[in-house]
């Protein structure tokens, strides 16, 4: 039996490894359009690869149905990634948070070892190819790049993933040729990513950051809310609390709903102690400047801007500033509100959200429902965890149901 796999991703090297395992007689062909393997996998975690977390559910995943996740989760669990990660001489780090590494602390040694795994067990890659369509004649299917046309394939896995860093190559031909091959498929949209505001204070707000509260308004109504780093740039705003807040927002921003965020700067203080805080402080230095006092509870950088903000000469000293002046200050610290206009897109997003239509897939072998002989595994369906390690160990496990499936 002649199998292609369109993508060596984390999804498709973990079907073509167990599938072969599984039945040695196969003859699989995994395509790609880079020149090597698991290209995302290199990039994940900033080259540390946040390879999976040990505590994966349906809860950690958005989508049109993310209980699509379920059985996949359940099937190849993270004791089994552990022990399949250990068929293959990679060792792990777990983390307190859940979190899972390579010993190595390098993403490489996880490619290296993948790369390893396809060749000892014959598997044939084609790099350097980008396929264009997929073609089914009667039983079979054909598949085609550019200049060439690769035949008489039984069955055939789409795991090349969605557009999420192009300039690793990603892009959408596998939703496409899924919809050529009679799937539907849900618009998509950069996940976890920075997100633009229209403050006009962004440049000088560079660079600055801080443990935060960040809220999440659609429409006008509260939405979500996360803790967690929050960097000011040139753009607006992100890290990792702006990244995870990301995944609620895009898709509405994209809707063309108002959309805007909160940043609590003091999340860990209430608003009447950290009122207290502010009035002792200008209470006792009356005849210092207000933007220096200012420095003593946030940055250099934030310190006039708040002024500018809360429309306060920043001349002034700490004795003329009343009372109501102190309560402007002191809300804008804990709920200075942004309007998102837009994000950094899918060059600077660490995934995609939207993709195949999850309904129109079994999600116990991930075969089409569409096509027979056509398996979807991966980011190409509409599917996105959070941050975390999440997206990998769902690539992971969705690949593995797609190795046993194709294996019979």
């Amino acid at each position: 039996m002649k199998i292609a796999i369109i993508g060596a991703g984390a999804a498709g090297l973990m079907a073509g490894i167990t599938a072969k395992r599984l039945n040695k007689n196969l003859d699989i062909d995994i395509f790609d359009i880079n020149s090597g393997i698991g290209k995302k996998i290199l990039a994940s975690g900033n080259g540390r690869c946040n390879i999976s977390n040990t505590t994966v559910t349906k809860e950690n995943f958005i989508g049109e149905n993310p209980s699509f996740v379920e059985y996949a989760l359940k099937q190849f669990d993270f004791k089994a990634f552990e022990k399949f990660c250990k068929s293959i001489g990679l060792l792990l780090d777990i983390k307190e948070t859940c979190k899972v590494y390579p010993l190595s602390n390098e993403a490489k040694s996880v490619v290296t070892l993948l790369d390893s795994a396809v060749k000892s067990l014959g598997i044939n890659l084609i790099l350097e190819t980008r396929v264009e369509d997929i073609v089914k004649q009667e039983d079979k299917f054909i598949v085609k790049s550019s200049n060439k046309e690769f035949k008489n394939y039984d069955k055939v896995l789409i795991s090349s993933g969605l557009k999420a860093a192009p300039q690793l190559n990603a892009t959408e031909d596998g939703m496409n040729i899924a919809e050529k091959l009679g799937h539907s498929c849900n618009p998509t949209y950069p996940s976890l990513v920075g997100l633009h505001t229209d403050f006009e204070y962004n440049n000088r707000m560079q660079g600055v950051k801080k443990e935060a509260e960040v809220t999440l308004y659609i429409d006008g109504q509260k939405e979500n809310s996360i803790q967690g780093d929050v960097l000011f740039t040139k753009y607006g705003v992100s890290g990792f609390a702006i990244l995870d807040i990301s995944q609620y927002a895009v898709y509405p921003l994209s809707l063309y709903q108002d959309v805007q965020i909160a940043i609590n700067l003091f999340p860990n203080i209430n608003r009447n102690e950290l009122l207290s805080m502010c009035e002792n402080l200008f209470k006792n230095l009356p005849n210092e400047k207000t933007v220096v006092l200012l420095t003593g509870i946030v940055s250099n950088k934030l310190a006039p801007i708040l002024l500018d903000v809360c429309k306060i000469d920043k001349e002034s000293l700490a004795k003329n500033i009343n009372a109501k002046q102190i309560r402007g200050l002191v809300n804008i610290l804990i709920n200075w509100r942004f309007k998102i206009t837009d994000t950094q897109g899918f060059k600077h997003a660490e995934a995609s959200g939207g993709g195949v239509r999850t309904d129109e897939v079994d999600s116990k072998t991930y075969e089409s429902k569409k096509c027979k002989g056509l398996y979807l595994a991966g980011e190409v369906l509409d599917l996105v965890g959070h941050r975390g390690g999440y997206n990998l160990q769902y690539a992971w496990a969705s690949g593995y149901v797609v190795g046993k499936s194709i294996s019979k």
